[in-house]
């Protein structure tokens, strides 16, 4: 069974779209895209500079329009078993299983940026991914510096969200037996009570929008649950901003699912890598250019056959 996964906020290079406006119709589509939600994607995908790409309302809508460019160019989502997404990344997952359309992702991403950007504005707040430890030590000491682990990523990486002083503190101090702890290149606390103003705005905005029921399995990072309905979809959507990402639950269902290949759409790279150590021998690719379509679509047929 093959899984399609997005990456979330973080993943994003400076230039990193250029490759893929060259496919076919797909300057097009961003364009309609950016004119929808008054945003220059393809600016911002190609000219802007890691500080322009690190801004939260610029890199989601970004991260979701390159997933969905590369999503296409996969071909029919038949080939896939199931589809998951790490933090912005769930939502287009929910777009790849037809719970939203692409401009209904695209316009919601945007609320969901600019929401998430206000409320990190309120005070200076950061991420730290630390890497290696025992997890139940790692979450101790970060509770005892006041930090919310807000991804478990599984794989020996846990992601603490906090106000500056406390990653400070963390950086200084980092938990019995782990390798390192390494700043995130993202603008605030996500996934933590900072967030709550989002929610708020999310649930306005969720009020507009008409979710279809997922057309293969949606996998949640709130829980690793395998979602039914486009409703509770939606729920989740609105609901995880400010509460810890599980993609460690994530990968032990994929696993429970049998998975055996994983495709992560563009910017791919990071939750490929957690697969290759948390669930080994299970081949994959990720699509960080269009030349990796060519391997994308060797392991389609692979199991097609």
């Amino acid at each position: 069974m093959l899984v399609l996964v997005a990456p979330g906020q973080g993943a994003q290079t400076p230039g990193f779209l250029t490759p893929w406006l060259d496919l076919p119709g797909a300057a097009d589509r961003v364009a309609a895209w950016s004119d929808a939600i008054g945003l220059d994607l393809a600016h911002y995908g190609t000219h802007a500079d890691a500080d322009e790409i690190r801004d939260t309302a610029v890199a989601q809508p970004l991260l979701v329009a390159a997933g969905l460019l590369s999503a296409a160019a996969l071909g029919p989502r038949t080939a896939f078993g199931a589809v998951a997404g790490h933090s912005v990344g769930e939502i287009t997952a929910a777009a790849y299983a037809g719970v939203l359309s692409d401009a209904d992702a695209l316009s919601f991403v945007r609320t969901r940026g600019l929401g998430m950007a206000e409320a990190a504005a309120v005070t200076e707040t950061g991420m730290a991914a630390v890497l290696g430890g025992d997890p139940d030590v790692v979450v101790a000491h970060l509770e005892k510096l006041g930090l919310t682990p807000a991804n478990i990523n599984g794989a020996g990486q846990i992601v603490a969200a906090g106000t500056a002083e406390q990653i400070a503190a963390l950086v200084a101090e980092k938990p019995e037996g782990t390798m390192k702890v390494v700043a995130l290149k993202v603008a605030g606390a996500f996934h933590t009570h900072h967030m709550a103003p989002a929610v708020t705005t999310l649930e306005k905005a969720a009020e507009a929008l008409a979710p279809a029921d997922p057309a293969l399995k949606y996998v949640s990072n709130k829980d690793g649950q395998v979602v039914a309905t486009g409703a509770d979809v939606v729920a989740r959507l609105v609901g995880q901003v400010a509460n810890p990402v599980r993609w460690d639950l994530c990968m032990e269902t994929f696993g429970e699912l049998g998975v055996t290949g994983i495709i992560e759409l563009s910017p791919g790279g990071t939750l490929t890598g957690l697969a290759k150590r948390a669930l080994k021998g299970v081949p994959s690719v990720a699509l960080k250019t269009p030349d990796d379509l060519d391997k994308a679509a060797a392991l389609i047929a692979e199991h097609a056959a």
